[in-house]
């Protein structure tokens, strides 16, 4: 007897919420059997199929392509024998997701693909069909199959053994029976018996399965014929992208050839020799590429909105620049294309482009109109458990009460990702007083095991696929829950939705690194806060001073006052300057103009800090030797740091000898963490490189610890440029229109902080902040001169119907002339004309009134009203209420509550004023005179606005920490041992005595802080 076997039905973890294992795991399972192949077939989908291949390729498996489909009415294994076989797959899966009678009749026509089914209703499908070409009934270890058995004999369909393989050992039964559990939102004890599998369900070995299959051999024998039939590669061969062919039949190269030198007229003027060489270069890679199609594309789509920031390495290109792609010259400030093309790319080009975030779904919807929904996709993400989600999910599985669950996840939300949940619940001082008694030790062990596990579908944030003859040959697609929606701002009413359809799109089975790996070329289609927060900044000023700036053609990049704002880190609220962070190095630098900020958009990255502490130093004229002469030249303009990407790819060139490509992958994979080995590898080859030039061993180790200071995110110059030029002009806006641009930032809700911090921004400024008003507040803040007005667009838990209404009828109609007149022209809900009064919406309107009035006004209103209707009276009732006794006024208190129940804040005053009394006998430095006390310890009140956690080299726990009181905000530092000692303390709630020592470095003031008391 052979013990040859082959396991045709298995699902990993890409089974969402049913598989209990990894693909490593359970190909490294059968590698270690002595399998030869291994089939994977998740449920209804392909969503791990390149991590499969490429796994199962590295154990010396050879993979074989299936899914495993079910509805309600039916179930099967299909399985690819060939690259047409594959398309059909894919199309039973994407017709699977959209209609299951689409699919019962595409069913009818399959071909290339192997079935495996024990399902009753599909069997007699195929029977009466007279369908039984490679269709085999699946025979179930731990099932009864005699009677399958006998269906296969008397119906000449042949038989195969599975174990239906849902899990690598038996104990993990119980994950599989958790995954179940959540997925269906319900307890253990409550998930019906047909949700979960037996615990058989597991990977066994060859010999197993022989064994179980002794009574008829010609099953496990079948295994084997089937894997034959199903070796192939998967290579759709080319890049996978439309096509296009000009209106006279020009080539889409021929197309990009004439576009391109149109583009550098415009651009430059005329062309000169190095644009010459530049334009040569680039459109020779592009041509022996075939990527015509893919810059016509996005020039196409770009055309389609007058902002745009094309970024990203491809702001390197001269083509992308003259095509109106990109905004950068990438001649001017020397940017390297290689770092986006080179003849040595084997994978295909990405282009980011950034549309302002209300206006990206009209761009969404032009695509997929133009190229059609079955040719167009969105690219997914695979949502998976994080450490916080796991907690909670298994948490609630368990029966733990919400509040209970909330008081231990809430604090994982500290970390990015800890490497132990148990050991930080039991060490970090976050969780001090926190006691996890049984069963929490036995959740957050279990939420170990699932953590990492793809959970379910969302859209990337902007990938769109198009394919030349259907996006389902390549990939299955599903419908997507997202509908595209695009906000009005300039029509009748300031806030309608337009819809411009309902699960109108899709999106592919893959996130963005399959996708890529197998070859589909994506379009990066983003939304971005600040291009809006500018376009109506901009649309303000035109609006209040007849100012008319053309986005296109505007330049600041040489204004004085913006510099002079850059150079002193004056940027909250400018794009990407204003992290507490950015504006540090903005303070300690002193650097203010374009060629600098370009350098710290890109230097301020995880693992560089000693890095950017030696720039700085460089920076103000500090000795440094390059860290070889090879990299003099190469590393000139950053004072002879890597900051960008490129700078990797170029050291390693220039010293080891490394190719474009070579170069080029390095700088891709030193941020991967699965890419280790391959990591590695290049290590070796850097280290020889080096030693062949006679570089001293402690150099080689100096340059190699700083390329791996790239591995967390980081930037390419172009990128930087890029995001540097919209900084710009962000910070001009701030410099000379601060009213109309805090108001534009507030309304786009963009920006690294709070509402309630923007609003204490502009009043340290010198602009007052109006309370919403009737007849004054637009959807939207509106800035005018030196007040902002809130807009309806803050109030919390009014309908957007009532705003509808509130705006529409005193656009058509005027403004409203009393509370009376108000009542007789607007019917909105009791229920929202309560959040409108005590927001203040009617203080100005009728100042002699107090709210409590009003509202009893209001309630009196709405009883005649429905006394009226019941009484169907002809007779007209008066607008203004019957005389009553005036309702006394609110006491400030409840007032200051009003304000933060409908606002989410206090507006009328900083919430610090409410704690004067407390504070009148503290001896306390304003943040603003904080730099007047360097090296000395003082005591100030703050209010917590932001916050970043971190460690040391000795990986103890720290945090930056920003506050800020009525005068300044102020950076804070809390070393481990402060850390430890107070973090439990702090939320964004209240007030904070904070004792420490002043620090000044560069010019950049940061508290060193002590000690921590509540006010």
């Amino acid at each position: 007897m052979t013990s040859s076997f082959t396991h045709l039905h298995v699902h990993s973890n890409y089974s969402l919420c049913r598989g209990g294992n990894t693909i490593d795991s359970l190909c490294r399972r059968a590698a270690e059997f002595g399998m030869k192949s291994l089939a994977l077939t998740d449920t209804n989908g392909l969503y791990g199929l390149k991590w499969f291949i490429n796994t199962a390729k590295s154990y010396k498996l050879d993979p074989i392509i299936g899914v495993y489909l079910q509805t309600e009415k039916y179930d099967c294994i299909m399985l690819a024998k060939n690259i047409k076989g594959y398309h059909y797959l894919s199309g039973a899966v994407t017709r699977l997701h959209s209609s299951e009678s689409d699919f019962e009749q595409y069913l009818s026509s399959y071909h290339d693909v192997i079935i495996i089914t024990n399902n009753s209703y599909l069997l007699n499908y195929f029977t009466e069909n007279n369908l039984n070409r490679d269709i085999f009934v699946e025979l179930v270890s731990f099932q009864n199959s005699r009677s399958l058995i006998k269906y296969a004999k008397e119906n000449n369909f042949p038989v195969v053994a599975t174990n239906s393989v849902y899990f690598l050992n038996p104990e993990d039964w119980e994950t599989h029976q958790l995954l179940r559990a959540i997925d269906l939102n319900t307890s253990q004890s409550s998930l019906p018996e047909d949700q979960i599998v037996s615990k058989e369900a597991y990977l066994k070995s060859c010999n197993q399965m022989w064994d179980l299959f002794s009574h008829v051999s010609e099953a496990v024998e079948n295994t084997q014929k089937i894997a034959d039939q199903c070796r192939f590669n998967l290579d759709f061969k080319n890049f996978i992208f439309t096509s296009i062919r000009g209106e006279k039949g020009e080539t889409a190269f021929e197309l990009l050839e004439e576009r391109v030198k149109y583009g550098i007229i415009w651009r430059y003027g005329n062309m000169t020799g190095a644009i010459k060489k530049r334009y040569d270069y680039e459109m020779e890679i592009i041509r022996q590429k075939n990527f015509a199609p893919y810059f016509l594309v996005v020039q196409d789509i770009v055309e389609q909105a007058p902002r745009t920031c094309g970024r990203g390495s491809a702001a390197a290109s001269l083509v992308s620049y003259c095509l109106g792609i990109t905004h950068v010259d990438p001649i001017k400030y020397d940017l390297f294309f290689d770092r986006f093309l080179n003849p040595g790319r084997t994978d295909p080009p990405d282009i980011d482009v950034d549309f302002p975030w209300d206006e990206r779904d009209q761009i969404l919807d032009y695509i997929f109109t133009k190229y059609g929904i079955e040719c167009t996709a969105m690219i997914s993400n695979h949502n998976s458990f994080k450490a916080r989600s796991a907690v909670r999910e298994i948490a609630k599985v368990y029966g733990i009460p919400e509040n209970e669950i909330s008081s231990v996840t809430k604090k994982l939300g500290f970390f990015w990702q800890p490497d132990n949940i148990w050991e930080i619940t039991q060490s970090h001082p976050v969780y001090k007083n926190t006691f996890l008694d049984q069963p929490w030790p036995e959740i957050i062990a279990l939420a170990e095991k699932i953590r990492g596990f793809p959970r379910h579908l969302s859209i990337h944030c902007g990938g769109v696929i198009i394919a030349p003859d259907g996006i389902e040959r390549y990939v299955p697609t599903q419908p997507a829950k997202k509908i595209l929606r695009s906000l009005q701002k300039d029509s009748l009413v300031d806030i309608p939705q337009v819809l411009y359809g309902e699960n109108k799109i899709n999106v592919i089975q893959w996130e963005k690194d399959q996708a890529e790996e197998m070859g589909l070329i994506k379009l990066d289609i983003l939304g971005n806060r600040s291009l809006a927060v500018i376009r109506d900044a901009l649309q303000s000023i035109s609006d209040n001073y007849n100012v008319k700036i053309d986005y296109a053609q505007w330049n600041p990049l040489n204004d004085a006052k913006t510099l002079s704002m850059l150079a002193q880190g004056d940027t909250i609220g400018v794009f990407y300057v204003e992290s507490p962070a950015m504006r540090l190095l903005q303070k300690k630098t002193g650097q203010g103009d374009f060629e600098h900020l370009v350098i710290h958009s890109s230097i301020i990255r995880p693992a560089a800090n000693e890095y950017i502490n030696e720039y700085i130093r460089r920076l103000k004229g500090g000795a440094y030797d390059p860290l070889h002469p090879l990299l003099h030249n190469i590393l000139a303009e950053t004072y002879g740091i890597m900051v960008y990407q490129e700078d990797v790819s170029k050291v390693v060139m220039a010293l080891a000898d490394f190719s474009a490509a070579e170069a080029d992958d390095l700088r891709k994979v030193i941020s991967k963490k699965h890419k280790a080995k391959k990591i590695l590898d290049y290590k070796n080859k850097f280290f020889h490189g080096c030693k062949v030039k006679h570089i001293p061993d402690d150099t080689i180790q100096k340059i190699w610890n700083m390329i791996m200071s790239f591995s967390g995110y980081s930037f390419c110059k172009p990128h930087s440029a890029s995001y540097a030029l919209v900084s710009f002009k962000s910070a001009f806006l701030r410099a000379h229109y601060p009213t109309e641009f805090l108001a534009s930032v507030i309304s786009n809700q963009g920006g690294y902080y709070s509402t309630f911090a923007y609003i204490s921004e502009a009043r340290r400024m010198g602009i007052s902040v109006l309370m919403p008003d009737i007849n004054k507040s637009a959807f939207y803040y509106t800035g005018y001169q030196n007040e902002i007005r809130v807009g309806f667009m803050q109030l919390k838990g009014i309908s957007s119907k009532t705003i509808y209404a509130v705006l529409n009828e005193r656009k058509k109609n005027g403004v409203f002339t009393s509370f009376a007149n108000f009542l007789s022209r607007v019917t909105i809900p009791v229920v929202d004309f309560t959040i409108l009064i005590k927001a203040g919406c009617f203080d100005e309107l009728e100042p002699e009134k107090s709210r409590p009035e009003l509202i009893w006004q209001v309630h009196i209103h709405h009883a005649r009203k429905k006394t009226v209707q019941k009484q169907a009276s002809l007779f007209e009732v008066d607008a203004e209420p019957m005389s009553l006794p005036k309702p006394q006024n609110y006491e400030d208190k409840i007032i200051w509550q009003h304000e933060i129940d409908t606002l989410g804040f206090l507006l009328s005053r900083h919430p610090l004023d409410l704690y004067r009394e407390k504070l009148k006998n503290v001896s306390y430095v304003s943040g603003q005179d904080l730099h007047k006390y360097i090296n000395k310890k003082v005591k100030t009140i703050g209010w917590l606005i932001t916050r970043k956690t971190t460690s040391t080299k000795k990986s103890q726990l720290m945090e930056f920490i920003s506050f800020e009181d009525t005068t300044a905000i102020y950076e804070t530092v809390f070393f481990p041992k402060t850390y430890k000692r107070f973090v439990y303390l702090l939320t964004r709630s209240r007030p904070y005595l904070l004792s420490g020592i002043v620090h000044e470095q560069h010019g950049a003031i940061t508290l060193h802080v002590e000690r921590v008391d509540l006010v």
